[in-house]
Parts: structure tokens; sequence; C-alpha cells
């Protein structure tokens, strides 16, 4: 434990930035499972739903520094892929 005053305060920013990181973190890996399920069971119209709602999750989580962009991108495309493999 920190016995510094900006230290101890370090530390409590810390925590609270993990615990919001955590959460956006686990809001989009819901969303991407949400879609994959969707997929899974085969129902085209919730897919095309869930589809939108996970990328704009997987959206937030890069633009918040979460996720690469890189790994967005492929997230992203491996759901298209998906959901058009799905649709034909």
């Amino acid at each position: 434990m920190p016995n510094i005053k900006s230290a101890i305060k370090r530390v409590s920013i810390i925590e609270k930035k993990t615990l919001q990181n955590n959460m956006v973190k686990s809001a989009y890996k819901t969303a991407v499972k949400n879609f994959e399920l969707a997929v899974a069971e085969g129902n085209v119209e919730e897919a095309t739903k869930l589809f939108s709602v996970a990328t704009k999750k997987v959206d937030q989580a890069c633009t918040k520094g979460i996720i690469v962009k890189n790994t967005a991108a492929r997230k992203k495309s491996n759901m298209a892929k998906k959901l058009n493999a799905m649709k034909a």
C-alpha cells in the first residue's frame, strides 16, 4: 500500500478505471456472444439486429482503448462473414 498522498489517489483512480474497462469489455463480449448464438440457431432476423449491436459495442471498446483497432476490425469482419454466409 502506498504512503504518499498522490500515490494513494492514483491507486483509487486506477481501481475505478479498471472497473469501467471491465464493464465495457464485458458488454462487448456479451454482444458478440449473443450474435454467435443467433447465428448458431439460424435466426437471420435476430442475427441481423444483434450484428449492429455487436458492431457498435466492438467500436466502443476500440474507441476507449480496451481492444486494439485491428482486433476490432477482425472481429467485425468475422461477424460480417458469418452473417453473409447465413443469408446466402
